[in-house]
């Protein structure tokens, strides 16, 4: 029998936080997020943005990080389920959007709003798109 600690990866590890980091930036430059925009949707400081976009990770990431990770994951996969072409799932984050909860702005805007609630909102909002949870 596995021991559940052996079977899980430990999410707050240095490793997990570099992998998790990876794929921010990877989506950061499909969406083609200044660094100005990477820093506050990761919710950090100015030094801590740079350490990270430069490799250097020595520690985990905390659970609010996770969380605003976790959300934008979830958009950048809600959009390619929605939009399957790359090009147009990329570029919906900066297109003016009529639904009601971006009032004809961006979701982008929304998600730079600074708080994780704004994230999740537009997460929720995709997820209702496809039918998923709302």
């Amino acid at each position: 029998m596995i021991h559940p600690s052996e079977s899980q990866p430990d999410i707050y590890s240095a490793p997990a936080a570099q992998a998790a980091l990876r794929t921010f930036f990877s989506i950061a430059k499909a969406w083609g997020l200044s660094n100005e925009e990477q820093q506050r949707l990761l919710g950090c400081g100015r030094t801590t943005y740079y350490d990270w976009k430069a490799g250097r990770i020595r520690t985990g990431l905390d659970a609010a990080t996770l969380e605003r990770l976790s959300h934008l994951f979830g958009i950048y996969s809600g959009l390619q389920i929605l939009l399957p072409i790359p090009e147009r799932a990329n570029a919906w984050v900066r297109k003016p959007n009529t639904a009601p909860l971006f009032g004809g702005r961006p979701a982008l805007e929304r998600m730079l709003a600074g708080q994780v609630s704004d994230l999740f909102v537009v997460r929720q909002y995709l997820d209702a798109q496809r039918g998923g949870w709302a």
